[in-house]
């Protein structure tokens, strides 16, 4: 069972629980929907959301971050505003090879990019795929808003080209990161880590068995 009481909830808001009423959650044990979904694997780690490279996982890293993130994240970004820090790595992308990018995030299922209104949901766990959404390190100094453009670049992408946005996003049974660095800080459902290079991330299909009410008001009713 999933009970959503935890901070931002990804994975029970995309399995359609109530986040405003987690004792809802408790309605499986009496008529209880038996459903199974996928996981995501890097390593020896197992992941229900996403692991991540770039300037979050940075920050995970540093030892004040759970005391404080704000003050933590605000010293790591600047060093990849002013393009001095990248991922250490290449990623195999579909007809290509992305050079450091300047962050990774790898999905257990794809993320909607399409619509605003769905920004960042997965509509469904159970593909037998992972999503991955790459956001490359362009020529030239970054503008002052990057965050900003890479978020509307997010949003832009489903009807732009990749050589547009700067973003790749694709949906495979595997991705896989390479390089000489030995070893990658990532963030791994928002626990920090470091990974081995090369870092393969696989997808596991109906590895997990859940048991969810059969009511669920966060599913979408359309797209």
């Amino acid at each position: 069972m999933v009970i959503p009481a935890g901070t931002r909830n990804h994975f029970a808001r995309d399995l359609g629980l109530d986040l405003g009423d987690p004792a809802r959650a408790l309605e499986a044990l009496r008529d209880g929907e038996p459903v199974r979904v996928d996981l995501g694997v890097v390593d020896s780690h197992v992941f229900v959301n996403n692991v991540s490279f770039g300037i979050y996982a940075e920050a995970l890293l540093e030892p004040e971050y759970r005391e404080a993130k704000a003050r933590t994240l605000a010293a790591i970004a600047p060093q990849y505003l002013k393009g001095q820090q990248w991922v250490e790595a290449s990623v195999e992308a579909p007809g290509e090879r992305i050079e450091h990018p300047q962050v990774v995030l790898v999905s257990n299922n794809a993320y909607h990019l399409s619509t605003p209104r769905h920004l960042g949901r997965r509509f469904t766990l159970d593909s037998g795929l992972l999503g991955a959404i790459v956001f490359k390190r362009l020529a030239g100094p970054p503008p002052p808003d990057l965050f900003v453009r890479l978020r509307r670049d997010l949003r832009r992408h489903a009807t732009a080209r990749s050589t547009e946005t700067g973003i790749v996003a694709w949906a495979a049974a595997q991705v896989r990161l390479d390089g000489p660095a030995g070893r990658l800080p990532a963030g791994i459902d928002g626990e920090a880590v470091e990974l081995r290079l090369p870092a393969t991330c696989d997808i596991r299909p109906g590895a997990l068995r859940l048991l969810l009410p059969r009511r669920r008001p966060g599913v979408p009713q359309s797209r």
